[in-house]
Order: C-alpha cells, then structure tokens, then sequence
C-alpha cells in the first residue's frame, strides 16, 4: 500500500557468532515488517542483508522463504523477494474472520476466566488507555487479548490470530497515529473487562465482534482506496 523503500536505513545485527542465525534474522526481519520499519514493497536483497547480518546468504533465504510462508514477504518475478501489501479485500477478508474468529474464542474463553486473568488483562486495558505511541498501542492491545483469549484453548484459533496481527499490524499503527481510533477502544476495553468480570460470555463475545468490526471500518477509512 505505501511506496516501496530501500534497506539503506535499516539496521541489521551481526549474527555470525549465533547458534541460529537463521531464527535470529527471521524474528529481526519480522519484527521490522510489522513494525513498518521496513516499508511495503521494499526490496530484500539476499546479499545485502547478508552482509547487515554478517553472515552467509543461507540464514537469509531459510528466513525469507519463512516469511513468505507467514504471507509477509512475496516473490515477484524479475524482482525477487519485496516485503508484502495487503489489498483492501485482503483487510476486509482478514477482519471479518478476524471478528467471527474472537467471538467464538470469547464465547469459550469467558466461563473459564479466573480473576487473576481478568486482573492481567485490566492491567492491559489501563496501559493501553494512557499510551502514547501507536506502538505502545498495538503491543498492549494484543497483550490484552491475549489475556482475555488464554482460558479458551483454542489454539488453533489463536495461531491464525496472530497471524492476522502481523499481516495487519503496520497499518494500524498508521491508522492508530492519525485518528481518534484508540479513544473508541478504550471506552470497549472497559466494558469487555465489566462484561468479562460479570462472565457474561454472550455480552463480552458480541462486543469483542463489534469492536473487531469497527476497527475494520477506521482502517479501511484511514487506507488510500485504490490500494491493490
């Protein structure tokens, strides 16, 4: 969605004394597209990471093809390996499973929270309410849910969640610095705690979907609508 950029100013590690170089250059690069470090549509260059990581081009094509695999880097041809966009289907597609998907965690996780979980997960929705970055934001957003989601064991579930946060995470910080979006969050997260801490399961899984739902709808504004 954003114009592609360069490596130029992205800061590598050195990792050739490593045990794993490859899992180290996987979570650093990882970390930098879901951050927005590394911008859509920025060449990764084998040979030029190789060298930001001081290491042999083998770390960094397992890592690439990885994160190819995670849907956060695409190979195009003639080009080679970019970091990855998403349409606006693609965000409509992955919000709308996204709140169908927390509801039905919700539904279960709720009977089986305990009150230090819920405890855990105030703790979020207050740091969360006095952030000041859009990182601080998303961290404490996905740690809140996280601890609501834990007493559902759903794992599945949650993989494929945290997989939509990564794919989508750039853009909500984007969106997140540029509009009243966390405002509305905040006053959910309170009720979603009252809601919770009163195990209305029923009431906390529709307000997780409407609060899914609208975050949708500030992003989909917020994004240029001729992205592809």
């Amino acid at each position: 969605m954003a114009k592609s950029d360069s490596l130029h100013h992205f800061q590598g590690i050195d990792v050739s004394q490593a045990g794993s170089a490859s899992s180290i250059v996987f979570e650093t690069l990882k970390q930098a597209i879901i951050t927005g470090e590394l911008k859509d549509g920025t060449p990764l260059k084998q040979e030029e990471l190789a060298k930001k990581f001081s290491t042999s081009r083998i770390p960094i094509r397992e890592s690439i093809n990885r994160l190819e695999q995670e849907g956060l880097v695409k190979t195009i041809r003639y080009k080679g390996a970019v970091v990855a966009s998403i349409s606006l289907k693609e965000v409509e597609e992955m919000f709308d499973l996204r709140a169908l998907m927390e509801r039905e965690v919700m539904l279960k996780a709720v009977p089986n929270l305990t009150d230090d979980q819920i405890d855990e997960a105030e703790k979020y929705c207050l740091e969360f309410a006095t952030a000041q970055t859009s990182g601080d934001w998303t961290d404490t957003n996905r740690k809140l849910h996280h601890a609501l989601f834990q007493a559902s064991d759903m794992t599945f579930h949650l993989s494929v969640l945290n997989t939509i946060y990564d794919r989508t995470e750039r853009y909500l910080r984007a969106q997140l610095s540029f509009s009243n979006g966390a405002d509305r969050a905040v006053d959910e997260h309170h009720t979603l705690i009252e809601l919770c801490r009163a195990r209305d399961a029923a009431g906390a899984a529709e307000l997780m979907f409407q609060h899914v739902k609208h975050a949708k709808c500030s992003l989909l504004e917020f994004l240029p609508q001729d992205s592809e």
